[in-house]
């Protein structure tokens, strides 16, 4: 059965009209969240502001919108609540621990790519973000091609270090990559000199940036090394019943108007602990998926 089928509007009507039967589901998640009362979420250490750790806690939009949904799954399965077990997971350990069970729901900041379709499942997009790169204003790069011959950092396990090397490969830029485990070390060799430039998501490089000493050193690039791409929480492959649980929490926080709620406080209001901001309105791209969320969801089948 294809991924997204479940957005088909018979099984829409079904799952609106019987949702007591997800408790009736032998095994898969919605059973296990049934029995034990407790999920399982992977969250970031540092990637602010979709999830990183504030004074011990876990915060941050992707997390503060997946409590949002364990509270709408536990009233439909009927529990006065959903416990969270907080599990810290990396760009190179995500996709791992979820295909192991050891989370069941991944809440960072994850693009949604046909390869990683094959290993994993993802939610309605919840954030679009290109690939771009932060460099010193000293520095004086401006455009993909002035990487030419330099030294450029990246992170181990994104989809970012892909579109780099195939970027390097078909201009013949010569670069040097430099691969780093977690986002701020790779930041930090820019900061530091030990690399010219670091390629990633142009909304984290913004919080990266923004949570600096000195943000005015820095400046991310206009050119992209991607056009727009989605994220989506990271779910179990094949637990159709569950991704179509999670996907129907996600449209009643979209079609609430909550989303816009807390959009605003992670992107346009200072968030912790140093009270920056991202100075990011909503843009038109996003909001059109939050108001169609299935849309782009069937057309990355």
């Amino acid at each position: 059965m294809s991924l997204f089928r479940f957005c088909k509007p018979a099984l829409a009507v079904w799952l609106m009209a019987a949702p007591a039967l997800w408790a009736g589901q032998d095994g898969g998640t919605l059973a296990k969240l049934r029995q034990s009362g407790v999920i399982t979420i992977g969250h970031r250490q540092a990637e602010p502001p979709f999830s990183y750790v504030v004074d011990g806690k876990p915060t941050g939009y992707s997390t503060e919108l997946c409590v949002a949904i364990v509270e709408r799954l536990a009233k439909k399965l009927g529990l006065p609540r959903i416990s969270i077990d907080y599990v810290p997971v990396s760009s190179a350990t995500r996709f791992v621990m979820m295909r192991t069970g050891k989370i069941d729901m991944e809440c960072a900041a994850t693009t949604n790519t046909a390869e990683r379709r094959k290993l994993v499942a993802f939610s309605y997009p919840h954030f679009l973000s290109a690939t771009r790169f932060v460099s010193l204003k000293t520095a004086n790069l401006h455009r993909v091609g002035d990487l030419a011959g330099r030294s450029v950092a990246a992170t181990s396990g994104t989809v970012n270090l892909d579109q780099l090397n195939a970027v390097n490969r078909q201009r013949g830029l010569n670069i040097s990559v430099l691969l780093n485990k977690e986002n701020e070390e790779s930041f930090a060799m820019v900061t530091s000199g030990k690399a010219s430039a670091y390629v990633m998501d142009d909304i984290l490089l913004a919080g990266l940036v923004a949570g600096s000493a000195d943000p005015q050193l820095y400046e991310i690039s206009q050119e992209a090394l991607s056009a727009p791409e989605p994220y989506g929480l990271l779910l179990p492959h094949d637990d159709e019943t569950f991704i179509a649980a999670v996907n129907e929490s996600l449209r009643s926080i979209y079609e609430s108007g909550e989303i816009r709620q807390l959009y605003s406080r992670w992107f346009e209001e200072p968030i912790p602990p140093q009270g920056q901001r991202m100075n990011l309105p909503l843009s038109a791209e996003l909001r059109a998926v939050f108001e169609k969320p299935g849309y782009m969801t069937d057309h990355l089948r």
